[in-house]
């Protein structure tokens, strides 16, 4: 039988929320479980330097832990860099601070405020100031996967027939309808968040644990051995079984 993983939906700043999850957890396999983060640890909710305190003070303490990159790790580490970028994949007219990203409310966490009539550099140049590098070297250090047992773990899905190695790194964090709507088996059960929905979803070939956070929903933790998958909830766990089976390759 293969060794439990632990994984955890989109945090999106809810430090609360981070730490039932994290209860759940232990109850269930102990203060050593292995725990995949499947990325978006900042943006919308209110505690996001709290969340990157804590999942950075875990990591020095050489927790079980596996950190993977989403799209608004990216777009906040990039705003951080000495000249501050736009993701590529953005709307025309988006960016990090536009009100329905959430960096806005990210760098009031640090005590930024965003205020009508501030220039960019203005906000980059007190958002440089008060982000602590320990954080600012966490988000470069997140991973675009994980590949264990059978299972990949992965931000947003994967381009389907692409072999992973040669799969676009912002595709990881950002794609969306190709990977949703693809209906065969991929190599691995893909387990993935950044499209959130009602509830935690299992399609045969994916499982979604994104289940909106940042919009005040509840937080999944998930555990899976091998390609079963269980949803941890606080009486224990619930059987997440496909809602739709992939058809063969051909």
């Amino acid at each position: 039988m293969p060794e439990p993983i632990y994984a955890i939906g989109d945090i999106h700043g809810q430090l609360h929320m981070l730490e039932d999850a994290l209860a759940r957890i232990e109850k269930d396999g102990g203060p050593d479980a292995k725990i995949v983060f499947i990325g978006d640890y900042t943006d919308r909710g209110p505690h996001s330097r709290e969340v990157l305190d804590f999942l950075v003070k875990g990591q020095s303490e050489g927790k079980n832990w596996t950190f993977l990159r989403g799209n608004h790790d990216q777009m906040c580490a990039m705003f951080l860099e000495d000249y501050p970028r736009n993701d590529a994949r953005l709307l025309v007219g988006y960016h990090w601070l536009h009100p329905r990203i959430g960096g806005i409310e990210t760098l009031k966490s640090y005590g930024v405020e965003v205020r009508d009539g501030d220039r960019t550099y203005q906000v980059h140049g007190e958002a440089k100031a008060a982000v602590p590098q320990a954080h600012v070297d966490f988000l470069a250090r997140l991973l675009p996967y994980y590949l264990k047992d059978g299972l990949l773990f992965v931000h947003a899905g994967i381009r389907p027939g692409v072999p992973l190695q040669q799969q676009d790194h912002d595709d990881l964090i950002w794609i969306r309808e190709e990977f949703l709507i693809h209906q065969m088996h991929h190599p691995w059960l893909v387990v993935h968040g950044h499209t959130h929905v009602t509830s935690p979803e299992h399609h045969g070939n994916r499982v979604n644990i994104d289940t909106g956070a940042g919009y005040g929903n509840p937080l999944t933790a998930a555990v899976f051995e091998g390609s079963e998958c269980w949803i941890l909830r606080d009486k224990g766990r619930f059987c997440l079984t496909p809602q739709s089976f992939p058809k063969k390759n051909r």
